[in-house]
């Protein structure tokens, strides 16, 4: 009897380990092939990976660099702008219009269907989305450290590359709400409503007006770029948790309403 039990006892406790195993492999490929997918898609992988490097180059070494080279405060604001910019579209644009695209296409239902875990599909879009911010976040450093005037260590440059990296999530969020209420035809242009004002009005690129300024803080992009530059020492310390507190609500308020309204479909 004894015998018996352990036998049954070792079999439960491999049949839980080999289900373990094959949830993160289902994790782990779903999440490769999203990630290759985009990667090879030219209007997705080569505009997100290189347009915030360009433009940040053209404008923070070409044409303003003499400027910048003198001021070490200013140099690291337009970095740290564009690399927020930087890694919000992958975000915004990798849920917003795919998400809409496959629903419409009934990728969704199939998903439904196969045997696989019921959140690998948009947690494979996260961390394709992160997966690209890390990219980016490699490219805007190299790029800073070597022609753009920005002084700051190695560990500044870390932590600011984590803090950005984890900023997507709240990007994703707001993607994932577009893509659960847009029709395909109309996802590209609610996501652009949405994220060319988020990039402009957010003072990521140039001071805003005084009538602007009190407009700011409703975008993500404001509080995300105010916590990589307190993480650098130029911000203030002060805010730091309502920064931080604004990111995690907007993160948890839009995927609610997303996945409330997927549920319903």
């Amino acid at each position: 009897m004894t015998t018996t039990a352990l036998e049954v006892a070792s079999s439960l406790i491999e049949s839980v380990q080999m289900t373990g195993h094959r949830t993160l492999r289902a994790y782990a490929m779903e999440a490769k092939y999203e990630f290759l997918r985009m990667l090879r898609a030219p209007s997705f992988g080569a505009i997100f990976l290189l347009l915030p490097v360009l433009l940040y180059l053209l404008f923070g070494v070409v044409i303003f660099g003499g400027a910048l080279r003198n001021d070490p405060k200013a140099a690291i604001g337009v970095f740290t702008g564009f690399s927020v910019f930087g890694v919000m579209g992958p975000a915004m644009f990798g849920y917003g219009v795919t998400i809409a695209i496959e629903r419409e296409q009934g990728l969704l239902r199939l998903k439904r269907a196969l045997p696989m875990p019921p959140a690998a599909y948009l947690m494979a879009k996260m961390l394709m989305a992160v997966l690209f911010a890390a990219l980016i976040m490699i490219a805007m450093c190299i790029a800073a450290s070597t022609l753009g005037h920005v002084r700051m260590t190695p560990l500044q440059f870390l932590a600011m590359s984590l803090i950005n990296v984890a900023g997507v999530l709240p990007f994703c969020a707001i993607g994932l709400f577009i893509g659960s209420i847009a029709k395909a035809a109309a996802a590209p242009g609610f996501t652009n409503l949405v994220y060319l004002p988020m990039m402009y009005l957010s003072g990521l690129f140039f001071p805003l007006p005084k009538f602007l300024q009190t407009v700011a803080p409703i975008w993500p992009s404001y509080h995300l770029e105010a916590l990589a530059l307190t993480a650098l020492g130029v911000g203030s310390t002060s805010s730091t948790l309502s920064h931080l507190a604004v990111l995690v609500l907007v993160t948890v308020v839009f995927t609610a309403l997303a996945l409330r309204r997927l549920v319903k479909e």
